[in-house]
């Protein structure tokens, strides 16, 4: 209760400001309004899936902001940038051991995109992000694509192929890791000691696929991965990385999306699988498998809309390199996350949402071993908690939020779960964020 009175007096102050990933470069490539692609950012609409699946190309025909006089150079006026900036506070339940409470990001998050149309048929947005945490800018979430449409069967046919370097970026759903419910949350929060590895991927590898979305209800798409270590030495060793990929590791995507009267679902499936020699380029490999389903749900109410997003990821590991240096006291291992979220919008001002997640596997002492905050007492990594979170877009371009995360259980257990006498309630936080993109 004492956190929360003295969180008052900033809420205030942010709600006294006078309609993301939204990024605005495309809005201004567009002619539209942030609205039109996305219903919360980076929650895309039908239109946003669209624009997406055929490149970011699309421009405002009737605007006269190009230069060029042929297909072979038609370039904006308007270098295609955008900028977005996150300011946070973060306070915990209970203080970490000889830590502050109350962790302000100012930023902690500062992102510049290049992001637009560069070509008739290929487009794409690459994000660089400073974190308030590491104190540098770095590589963060980035998907080019040439696109195009041709009739298969007798039925409209899209197809591309995307460069990216984070599985599940290139999706358009936010049911799948890389846009995923919470669409932004704390960086100063502790985290569940165990996640699968098809999310723990982004800006570390450099991937390469195939796309295609039949008779607009049908969409595919592989995509295969390298290692590529941003900010290591070259030629790549593997020296201090978890994951050095063995060859190629293989992403896969099946989704069918539907309208039926004012309800549109989507159903898939998605998925990874790795072969990695941690810490090496060469010698034993640990296997990893991450099969994955999902689904999304969409209804509207007049100018108001319902979504609802859910995923479960059933990871299989072999850990033959982990278990023989002795990080790994089971060869096998199996781990099981699931999340469901849902949001009501309020005509594109307001929106809540709530979210349940849970994590589970077979224990593993080594693995999940104790340690302070972080660890697990009983090598169990199972961890179940829900999000309460409430935004506020009083211009499309700025999101005033507030969320509060709590945890029924945290690394194995409710009580004492880390052995040193830390409950899982104490990581509970209240978040609030200021997002302003432009």
């Amino acid at each position: 209760m004492r956190k929360t009175i003295l969180a008052i007096p900033f809420l205030y102050l942010l709600l006294a400001i006078g309609d993301a990933h939204a990024v605005p470069s495309f809005a201004r490539q567009t002619g539209l309004s942030c609205n039109v692609c996305h219903s919360n950012p980076p929650e895309l609409t039908a239109f946003g899936r669209n624009f997406k699946l055929k490149g970011y190309v699309l421009t405002d025909m009737t605007a006269t902001d190009k230069v060029g006089n042929s297909k072979d150079l038609l370039l904006s006026k308007y270098i295609p940038l955008s900028a977005m900036v996150l300011l946070s506070d973060t306070a915990a339940q209970a203080t970490q051991p000889a830590t502050q409470n109350g962790t302000a990001g100012f930023p902690q998050q500062l992102s510049i995109f290049l992001a637009g149309g560069f070509a008739s048929h290929f487009g794409g947005m690459a994000q660089l992000t400073y974190t308030h945490q590491n104190d540098h800018f770095s590589m963060d979430n980035t998907d080019l694509r040439y696109a195009n449409q041709k009739t298969l069967a007798g039925r409209d046919w899209m197809y591309g192929i995307t460069l990216n370097n984070n599985p599940t970026v290139e999706d358009v759903w936010n049911s799948t890791p890389a846009w995923g419910f919470p669409w932004i949350s704390s960086s100063a929060a502790v985290g569940p000691i165990a996640a699968p590895v098809i999310g723990s991927l982004g800006g570390d590898v450099a991937g390469v696929g195939a796309y295609s979305m039949w008779n607009g209800h049908l969409y595919t798409d592989v995509t295969l991965y390298r290692s590529e270590h941003a900010g290591s030495a070259v030629p790549v060793t593997g020296v201090g990385s978890s994951y050095n990929i063995s060859g190629v590791a293989p992403y896969w995507r099946a989704a069918w999306q539907q309208t039926i009267g004012d309800n549109y679902f989507e159903v898939g499936t998605y998925g990874i699988a790795m072969n990695s020699y941690p810490g090496a380029i060469s010698g034993p490999q640990d296997h990893y498998r991450d099969p994955a389903v999902d689904f999304q749900y969409e209804h509207p109410f007049g100018p108001n809309l319902l979504d609802v997003h859910g995923t479960y990821i059933h990871q299989s590991t072999t850990l033959n390199a982990t278990s023989a240096a002795g990080g790994s006291a089971n060869l096998k291992n199996h781990l099981n996350t699931f999340k469901l979220d849902s949001t009501y919008h309020w005509a594109n001002k307001y929106s809540a949402t709530g979210a349940v997640f849970t994590t589970s596997g077979n224990m593993d002492a080594l693995l999940y071993a104790p340690a302070a905050v972080s660890g697990s007492n009983n090598g169990s990594p199972n961890s179940t908690g829900y999000v309460a979170q409430f935004g506020y877009w009083p211009v499309q371009n700025i999101d005033i939020s507030v969320a509060y995360t709590g945890y029924t259980k945290f690394n194995g257990a409710s009580t004492n779960y880390d052995g040193a006498n830390r409950n899982a309630s104490d990581n509970n936080t209240l978040y609030m964020a200021l997002w302003l993109n432009f």
